[in-house]
């Protein structure tokens, strides 16, 4: 395989706010604490120093939690390791997507390892650990029950509610039952059947299977699975619990920082945890001096409901703006590896890092890339197309390709040119309103008339390039599903049909976290 450096600009595919954030504009600097730099790790490092965390909390967690779990020796040693002081991790995090989602659910994981292995590189004294926290208590479970697939959709419908780390995955079995179908009987297609349904069919809930898929295809690199969603863990947390439920002190600070944004990425609330037990999970809403938990008969005077903080921890759950203060407190972090939402939604924090005395981590958007297969990549070939041009526009493509490739001149630029100039011409002779009005008129429908011959030419020239051009549209439909990035509609299964397990090696030897450019890999 080989890849090639796209700048993000380049792919139309990215937000004017995230450009900013990885050239460097000095506009959002108030916004983040350190830029994603090699260097900037070393006052990161001395700041991470001074912030009070229970690592023996975390190594105990992490111990339990992979108890019955075939892990490498690496990953062992790194949880181990955490109970050093000269130990840090970096951190990326997902929902527990079906069949682990889309691409980029792999890719931020592969950032996140290359991002530890360069930091121990650069600096050896100190132990690098990368975890994967699981978003086990999210509830948007329509958003992780599905993944795309040779042009299907396999579903999990199940009724289960609450947190989808708690739903259990035994009604799978006719979902894998579907894939089995479509993965085929080659080796590759037995040893991915095999991989999901032990995941599924072997474990209790959706957390545990995740646990072990991550585990089975990124044990070897040290990967630390991480599921927050402890008592132990959540009794770390009851000063930022309390803060937030009790006295609303990040709801002010929030809402300050969105004033300097140009859209606030996630919506800030007076109370930003839910109350959640097995099977429910809804938002607190302060009504007078009264505590209500939304769609339940739960309510809590105001020493009620601290005492519930302090005896169950575990059954507040932090929503999107609070999971990043509850990461950043439990964990040795230096820092995170996410998606451009991410990063957009954790420069709403800053201020409320420093409010609670949390460090602020170093932002890092995680890698993008493009996969061709050879088939495709001798298709693009043949069209003698660019890895630039497969980011425009299909129309704009196919008026390219038509305009490189005709014997005749189709270009009206220089009648168009010749028809502005006549008309300067003219309009330089007259002072009169009325009649300066009138050729302008006259001018404006020469060139529509011009533009529309234009058209016509190559139209007739499209026809004659119609093989070739909807060879372009497959192309397009291919690499791009629904116009969008293939990282976020396809997943890993149909690469790993064609190249087993060294897929993820392949890509990990492309994918560098501190080169911000969108990364195209082709097959030789």
């Amino acid at each position: 395989m080989k890849a090639e450096a796209i700048p993000y600009h380049q792919t139309k595919h990215f937000s004017q706010f995230i450009l900013k954030y990885i050239s460097g504009d000095t506009s959002l600097r108030a916004l983040y604490n350190r830029t994603p730099s090699i260097e900037s790790f070393k006052a990161q490092i001395t700041e991470k120093k001074s912030q009070n965390f229970n690592r023996n909390a975390l190594v105990t967690s992490l111990v339990d939690q992979y108890s019955g779990i075939d892990s490498s020796d690496l990953v062992k040693k790194n949880i181990q390791s955490i109970a050093q002081e000269n130990t840090f991790t970096v951190a990326t995090g997902h929902q527990l997507c079906l069949f682990m989602g889309p691409l980029y659910f792999m890719y931020k994981i592969i950032s996140t390892l290359n991002l530890s292995e360069k930091l121990k590189e650069s600096y050896p004294e100190y132990n690098f650990v990368p975890i994967f926290w699981m978003a086990t208590e999210d509830n948007d479970f329509e958003e992780v029950n599905h993944v795309h697939l040779f042009g299907n959709k396999l579903t999990w419908n199940q009724t289960q509610k609450g947190g989808v780390g708690e739903i259990e995955t035994y009604s799978l079995k006719s979902t894998l039952d579907q894939l089995k179908s479509i993965l085929g009987d080659s080796k590759e297609a037995k040893e991915l059947y095999h991989l999901f349904s032990s995941a599924y069919l072997q474990h209790n809930n959706l957390a545990e299977a995740t646990r072990y898929l991550v585990n089975s295809l990124f044990s070897k690199y040290g990967l630390v699975v991480l599921d927050a969603n402890t008592k132990s863990l959540k009794q770390e947390a009851i000063s930022l619990i309390k803060a937030d439920v009790l006295r609303q002190e990040n709801y002010p600070l929030i809402k300050q920082t969105n004033k300097a944004l140009p859209k606030s990425q996630a919506y800030v609330r007076p109370i930003n945890f839910f109350y959640q037990l097995k099977g429910f999970r809804n938002r607190i809403e302060l009504h007078g001096d009264v505590y209500v938990v939304l769609n339940s008969d739960k309510t809590f005077s105001k020493k009620e409901l601290e005492l519930e903080i302090e005896n169950y921890p575990e059954r507040f759950s932090p929503n999107v703006l609070m999971r990043p203060l509850f990461k950043e407190l439990i964990l040795p972090n230096l820092a995170t590896i996410g998606g451009s939402a991410e990063i957009s939604y954790w420069m709403q924090l800053k201020s409320t890092f420093a409010a609670n005395g949390i460090v602020f981590p170093i932002l890092f958007l995680r890698n993008s890339a493009l996969v061709i297969e050879s088939k495709l990549a001798s298709k693009i070939t043949h069209l003698n197309l660019s890895s630039y041009e497969l980011f425009e526009d299909e129309h704009l493509l196919h008026k390219s390709y038509v305009t490189k490739n005709t014997t005749d001149e189709i270009s009206v630029e220089e009648q168009r040119i010749q028809s502005t100039v006549l008309f300067e011409q003219l309009l330089s002779k007259t002072q009169d309103a009325s009649l300066t009005k009138s050729i302008k008129a006259e001018q404006q429908k020469q060139l529509n008339t011009i533009d529309k011959i234009e058209q016509k030419l190559l139209k007739s020239e499209k026809q004659k390039h119609q093989i070739k051009l909807a060879q372009i549209t497959l192309v397009k439909n291919k690499l791009f599903p629904n116009n969008g990035l293939q990282e976020r509609y396809d997943s890993i299964i149909p690469f790993y049909l064609t190249y087993g397990s060294s897929f993820i090696d392949r890509m990990k030897s492309h994918l560098n976290p501190f080169e911000f450019n969108f990364t195209v890999v082709q097959e030789k």
